[in-house]
């Protein structure tokens, strides 16, 4: 049956992509419905990116067959995707902040309404379907980014989008955006939209798919329906093992305190509420200190006025018994303090960079990068050297360390910024969000090379939105709410729903 009545809003069968010394996808087929959410599951790496964007007319397959409702179609690229219905939402946002809402959707696409009333009109419709509550006229750099995630809905659906590929949708949402998130998309598969769900997050797609597809090392292992399958056994279909935890059963955690920060201060921008007030904390060698919070309550400035990317109005941080509070920041890093930061794309990684470049980054007064000390004297021998033993030490899957970071899979890229961090004997690691965007297998290995190196006597001061990752890693917890730490919890004892409570203010009290 074709046309606008076909059973399948999108067909792939038997499609193949071969890439220099690699198979990025192998036989793979997927059968996606009109009107549900189809869940697309796998590692980083599995071949979910390549496989998207051979649908959405990014590249194209080396043989198999595509059809768009029951019709067979052959996409030359995005433009030919965009025609026959379909919409790509990239996890990495492709937005420009220094335009407004509405001029992000109209640009490239003022021929479908023109400029005028008849667009601001639809905007303002599509923006009710998706729950944007924002003016058109808002810059897009005002927007938190959930409502960026909308934009970018509002975007494709404005093209006449009705499949719409969802990559890795709630990797930078927080868990009450996640809920609103599927609230939308469950609306808007009642008003006959299709999406494609691209996740390795196995709670989530349980929770919002009506059908999962599981690929594995480039092929398709199989389909699996949500409403009878287990969160092992579709893990076991990824990566041929079951969950991964992170649990830590034994302490390693001694008396000597590698970092201490005493009553840390830090204004609003424009003069509102403090981002941090008074926060004081310290991390002994051999400990992993866990930071729970709802996202936009002070973590990431507390991350970066110790990293010195920001300067505190008060208070004292000291390292290994040194005071560093009016160090910059390369000082810090040479001091010992290893960095994982919550976005690897803007503050971990130069994407068009090989990897040895990135080895470089952070380290690059300091052996084995540089001769002597001196920041343009670079040894990219010994670097190229050093990145080969982190790819091999730390699993990175990648045809050599000269291709640019932006070919690898976010797992890799994450293992890649955790070897790099590791690599420089650092007496402290702070590690946001390490496993963020990364599927359980690089999870699985990241979790490792945390328990090893506290083994070793490295104090960590972890911040994560994943409660199971946070207990199970810590050795303690403090909650932190607006600007403050205002709970302590022993991992040991505590749920993820009252340190739930205790980041919302809900319990009145210390989790």
């Amino acid at each position: 049956m074709a046309g606008p009545e076909a059973e399948y809003a999108v067909e792939l069968s038997g499609i193949t992509k071969r890439f220099p010394g690699v198979v990025a996808n192998s036989d793979i087929h997927l059968a996606v419905r009109r009107g549900e959410v189809h869940a697309l599951c796998g590692e980083n790496g599995a071949g979910k990116s390549t496989l998207m964007k051979i649908l959405y007319g990014m590249q194209a397959p080396d043989e198999g067959t595509i059809a768009v409702n029951g019709e067979p179609v052959r996409f030359r690229s995005p433009a030919d995707a965009i025609k026959a219905g379909i919409g790509m939402v990239h996890q990495h946002f492709m937005l420009a902040d220094n335009l407004t809402v509405a001029e992000n959707i109209l640009l490239g696409a003022e021929a479908v309404h023109g400029i005028g009333a008849a667009a601001r009109r639809r905007i303002a419709e599509l923006a009710r379907t998706v729950g944007l509550n924002v003016a058109p006229d808002v810059l897009v750099e005002r927007l938190g980014v959930a409502d960026r995630q909308r934009v970018e809905i509002v975007k494709v659906l404005y093209r006449g989008a009705r499949t719409v590929i969802l990559d890795e949708p709630t990797a930078v949402l927080v868990p009450q955006e996640v809920d609103e998130l599927f609230s939308t998309l469950r609306a808007m598969r009642a008003a006959g939209y299709t999406f494609i769900f691209i996740s390795h997050k196995l709670d989530e797609v349980l929770a919002i798919a009506d059908t999962i597809t599981v690929i594995r090392r480039g092929t398709s292992v199989g389909t699996a329906d949500p409403r009878s399958v287990t969160s092992r056994s579709l893990a076991e279909m990824m990566v041929g093992s079951e969950l991964p935890s992170p649990e830590t059963r034994e302490s390693t955690v001694t008396d000597r305190e590698v970092l201490r920060v005493e009553g840390l201060d830090l204004a609003g921008d424009g003069g509102g509420r403090p981002l941090l007030s008074g926060v004081g904390l310290v991390v002994r060698a051999g400990e992993v200190l866990g930071i729970a919070g709802v996202e936009g309550n002070g973590q990431t400035e507390l991350v970066e006025t110790i990293m010195g990317m920001r300067r505190a109005g008060g208070g004292r941080i000291v390292l290994a018994g040194k005071d560093i509070t009016r160090a910059h920041t390369l000082e810090r890093r040479e001091a010992g303090i290893g960095y994982v930061p919550e976005d690897r794309t803007r503050h971990g990684l130069l994407a068009t960079q090989p990897l040895w470049a990135n080895r470089i980054l952070g380290y690059q007064s300091r052996r084995p990068v540089a001769r002597g000390g001196f920041l343009g004297l670079l040894d990219r021998a010994a670097a190229r050297r050093d990145t080969e033993r982190i790819v091999a030490e730390f699993d990175v899957r990648t045809p050599s360390v000269d291709v640019p970071a932006a070919a690898l899979s976010g797992g890799n890229q994450q293992k890649l910024v955790v070897g790099r961090e590791l690599s420089g004997d650092p007496v402290l690691l702070i590690a946001s969000h390490p496993t963020r965007g990364v599927d359980v297998g690089a999870q699985a290995g990241i979790w490792e090379e945390l328990r090893r190196a506290r083994a070793r006597g490295l104090a960590v001061l972890l911040i994560s939105a994943d409660l199971d990752e946070l207990i199970g890693l810590s050795d303690s917890i403090k909650v932190m709410l607006r600007g403050r730490l205002v709970a302590d919890a022993d991992p040991a004892t505590v749920t993820p729903e009252e340190l739930g409570a205790a980041m919302t203010g809900a319990d009145g009290q210390a989790a």
